[in-house]
């Protein structure tokens, strides 16, 4: 009944046998949920992840950009110190 039910919502054509092996997979899966809903978890925090996560990254420090001169300089047109491009609308 629930594969059937999600099927038609997902508009998926299932067999009857694809029905059936559904189902008993989902079946399987919600007695094992079941099963680790018993488990004492009294005291033990929430964790989004398995070790303790730290950025990796580098500080964010400011630095010089680009020169816009030489930047400009590859420009195929500019106006008004900025680069220049056809206007295209569809």
């Amino acid at each position: 009944m629930d594969v059937a039910y999600v099927a038609h919502l997902a508009r998926l054509h299932l067999s009857d046998d694809e029905c059936a092996k559904f189902q008993r997979q989902l079946d399987d899966i919600l007695a094992h949920v079941n099963e680790l809903k018993e488990v004492d978890v009294t005291g033990i925090e929430p964790t989004a992840h398995a070790i303790p996560v730290k950025n990796v990254f580098r500080a964010d420090e400011p630095r010089r950009g680009l020169d816009h001169e030489a930047v400009m300089a590859n420009a195929p047109r500019e106006k008004a110190g900025q680069f220049f491009v056809p206007k295209i609308i569809e």
